[in-house]
């Protein structure tokens, strides 16, 4: 065997080497960052009505992302995805306001969901709940 058929055997295992190890470093990375899928998604949440006061915002899981039920001054409840739709970051409840904020770039939302300043290019996503009694079941 001569060096050239050498040199070109050993650079193919190396990018093997490297390929393998590359798709070993992307492959968790990647599942960290997707979306979850499937069964263990789905479902429903209930939580005590009891648990929103006037005013105020409760965060929850939902269907594997972060979401939160706030009860407007005046007692009507909304229900939403709290992943502001700019670049997913957690929306937070400014109770002082009644308004969400997203601590990444500035963004605000009503507490109806409605994009009122900042970078994002539309609203909250509203979430399906309903109140049966004492609980509120959202899903």
């Amino acid at each position: 065997m001569d060096n050239s058929s050498r040199r070109t055997f050993l650079g193919l295992c190396l990018g093997g080497l490297g390929a393998v190890a590359a798709a070993a470093f992307s492959w968790p990375l990647f599942r960290y960052l997707a979306p979850r899928t499937g069964s263990d998604a789905a479902g429903k949440v209930v939580i005590p009505a009891a648990d929103v006061r006037e005013g105020e915002a409760k965060f929850f899981e939902y269907a594997g992302s972060s979401a939160v039920l706030v009860r407007k001054r005046g007692g009507d409840l909304v229900a939403f995805s709290a992943v502001c739709t700019h670049l997913g970051c957690i929306v937070q409840w400014e109770k002082d306001k009644q308004d969400f904020l997203c601590p990444c770039h500035g963004g605000h939302f009503s507490a109806d969901g409605s994009v009122t300043a900042g970078p994002p290019p539309k609203p909250l996503n509203k979430l399906p709940f309903s109140v049966s009694g004492d609980s509120i079941t959202v899903g």
